[in-house]
């Protein structure tokens, strides 16, 4: 067989914008536990690319690109639907939020879609501020496959293929960036190896292999029998295969990708539990989870994340025995967890994030319990409360308002024309969504 590192082994051409998935250890699509603080989380610790949550097509077209002043991140918003109820919406709600500067060049924007035309809509809203764009055909899961996404699309390869080549030639030639798609294992590897052929002709730079059938489950053992099968195709075609399922940590990943000839290696659920799997043996392993959590409230106060999802991947970070487990879950503000998890010197920011996505006044905690900090910071006559909440947390200038005809790269942001505190805030998130 032909050397990884032979000059012989073909390789499509990676585009000025995108990223070679060789060698690369990288975060999962998840939803929901997909968001911005745990991909900049992983980063942290070492993860080499993150690939966002499944963001369907339909709810990005149409969704408005905005820089949030008071961090720099950039967030696609919307109107909600109010679930078919009369009246207008109060608050528009972030579709997808990214860090232009901590995930540049690193971000993979994975897309739930099963129309090429839709496709390519969704995706030029994004193009300019990703890596590359990701197509999921491996959601087994009824929100996707209902509407023909996900795994849905390994039973109709040719729409599969059209969505691939549509955005290849639309997309990511004139974005200079790579396109790619997720997949699961067929019934049998004649069947895998047909449809991997015809994925890899399509111009991609990338093919990531879930190594499950679409009805098994992630409590089911991976099968990686067909992984150097797999591999050998995606070789000839010089596309960059990266294998998923039961990767644990960066040293085993390493350890897979040399066995099975694969490219690259994806962690899923080993990254929800602990982020600092990314971290190989020689740079220390897994933290303990104290440390993991701390780095992530951190993350979560100044990317101003929805709480509700805040609080779902600390249900997987903080171990269930711990006596802060409970209260955690039952708090109702970042105010309440950091006094819970006694990280004090993230009260004054957290109490600022409260204001901003109304969290204040939710407290479950009796003032008698609560630290002097949270006190004065809640009264807002402590100083450190208006710096450490925003004032002087990565504050950006903002850009200008988000025109039509997609998405806006921009290497300067103007200054703004009023004072960060005069200017609107957004409340929420939509993992929903995103899902």
């Amino acid at each position: 067989m032909t050397s990884l590192n032979s000059p012989t082994v073909a390789r499509v051409p990676i585009p000025a914008n995108g990223v070679d998935y060789r060698g690369k250890i990288v975060l999962a699509p998840m939803v929901r536990s997909g968001e911005l603080p745990s991909r900049l989380l992983a980063l942290k610790y070492g993860a080499d690319l993150v690939w966002g949550p499944e963001t369907i097509d339909k709810s990005m077209i149409g969704a408005s690109r905005r820089v949030n002043p008071r961090n720099g991140t950039i967030e696609f918003t919307r109107l909600p639907s109010n679930g078919g109820r009369s009246g207008p919406a109060v608050q528009e709600s972030i579709i997808y939020r990214l860090d232009p500067e901590r995930e540049k060049g690193k971000l993979i924007f994975q897309m739930g879609t099963a129309s090429p035309e839709l496709a390519v809509q969704a995706a030029k809203m994004v193009a300019g501020d990703v890596a590359g764009i990701d197509v999921n055909s491996g959601c087994p899961k009824p929100f996707s496959t209902s509407g023909g996404m996900g795994a849905a699309l390994l039973r109709t390869p040719d729409k599969l293929v059209a969505i691939l080549e549509a955005l290849v030639k639309e997309v990511g030639t004139p974005f200079q960036i790579g396109i790619s798609v997720k997949i699961r294992l067929l019934e049998t590897p004649e069947m895998t190896e047909a449809l991997v052929s015809r994925l890899v002709a399509t111009g991609i730079t990338g093919l990531t292999i879930h190594c499950r059938t679409t009805p098994m489950r992630p409590r089911e053992r991976a099968i990686r029998e067909q992984l150097r099968m797999i591999a050998s195709v995606c070789r000839q075609a010089g596309v960059a295969c990266v294998m998923n399922g039961d990767v644990a940590s960066r040293d085993q990943g390493l350890q897979l990708m040399g066995e099975y000839g694969v490219d690259g290696a994806m962690i899923a659920t080993a990254a929800e539990s602990n982020s600092s799997c990314f971290r190989s043996d020689a740079q220390g392993g897994l933290l303990p989870w104290r440390d993991v959590v701390r780095e992530y409230i951190d993350l979560c106060i100044q990317s101003e994340n929805r709480l509700s999802n805040t609080k779902y991947l600390l249900n997987m970070l903080i171990p269930g025995k711990s006596k802060d487990f409970l209260q955690v879950k039952s708090s109702k503000c970042y105010t309440d967890i950091c006094t819970v998890l006694g990280l004090d010197h993230l009260i004054p920011a957290a109490t600022r994030v409260d204001e901003i996505l109304n969290l204040a006044g939710k407290s479950v905690l009796h003032n008698e319990t609560r630290p002097q900090a949270v006190q004065n910071a809640m009264q807002g006559n402590n100083e450190s409360a208006r710096v450490a909440g925003g004032e002087a947390q990565r504050v950006k200038p903002t850009s200008p308002p988000p025109t039509s005809g997609g998405p806006i790269r921009t290497k300067s942001i103007p200054t703004p024309s009023k004072p960060v505190e005069s200017l609107p805030v957004e409340t929420v998130s939509n993992a929903e969504l995103t899902a």
